[in-house]
This record gives structure tokens, sequence and C-alpha cells, in this order.
């Protein structure tokens, strides 16, 4: 299966791979996301998770990244696929985002885990998030997420 590719990728200038891990965690019919607010940008909704370290695998990376965005202990579950996503940092560094994207289980408020205070956890409807998300490839996760969830309830609605 060819992996989804996000974005624009102006041609006009190179986009560095950055391999990355996204996790899709649902609670009472809503979906964490994180809100992000950087000095001289408007706020932006993403799904909590990002870059895998050197020498990390994509499952830690999401349980790592998850828990310093929203101060939320998680177990990754099973994966929901890969896309890539073109986009610019605040910092203006072109890169795609080479995504993981997991359905995650909650284990409990971990706050000592948060250490992003540009980041902070809402929770949001799933439709309003796949409207909301700043990237194509989250909104493009949550519907999939969304889809095997209806299917999950009756395989014969799928038909």
């Amino acid at each position: 299966m060819t992996t989804p590719q996000f974005g624009d990728p102006d041609g006009a200038h190179a986009f560095r791979d950055r391999p990355a891990a996204f996790g899709i965690l649902m609670q009472d019919g809503h979906i964490a996301l994180v809100t992000v607010k950087k000095p001289h940008h408007d706020a932006w909704f993403d799904l909590p998770g990002g870059a895998i370290d050197p020498g990390e695998d994509d499952l830690a990376a999401v349980v790592r990244e998850f828990g310093e965005e929203t101060g939320l202990a998680i177990a990754p579950g099973e994966l929901l696929g890969h896309a890539d996503q073109y986009f610019v940092t605040t910092d203006g560094e072109r890169r795609n985002n080479r995504q993981a994207f997991f359905e995650v289980r909650l284990l409990g408020q971990a706050p000592q885990l948060k250490i992003e205070a540009d980041h902070t956890l809402v929770w949001m409807a799933p439709l309003e998030a796949i409207s909301r998300l700043r990237h194509e490839s989250h909104a493009w996760a949550v519907a999939l997420s969304q889809r095997r969830t209806y299917v999950r309830r009756d395989p014969h609605k799928g038909v």
C-alpha cells in the first residue's frame, strides 16, 4: 500500500525527512488534542506526538511525546497507518514528517511527564477535530480511526 503524502512540497526548496509518531486517544466520545502556542504565531491544534529520537522506535516515541505534551500516561495500541506531511516549522525549517499513527489507551494522569509548556491538552469531538487540525495527515488519521471504530462495532456497516 502506498503511503499518502500531504502538504505542498514547494519544489523550489528541499524538505528534510523527520520520522515521527502520533497517538489517537478517544475518551467519552472526544479525542485528545494539543493546542500549541508559539511566540509570534497563532495557536493551532495537533495530535499529541512528535519526532522519534535517535535510537528510539515509534512505539517508545508516541508514549514519550504524548506524556511530554499532555501529562497523560498511555499505552500504544493498534497501528492505524503511516502518512507523510510536508510542512514548515515555526523556525522556518522545511520538513517532511514521516509519521506513524497509533490508537492509544489511557493509563492515567502523569503530570510529572509534561515538559512542553507551549502544549495544552484539549478534548474535541472527532468531526470538529478533523476540520480544525493543522496538518491534513492528522485529520486523515482521525478519520481513519473513526472509520475503523464504526466498522468494528458492526462489520456489515462497511458493506
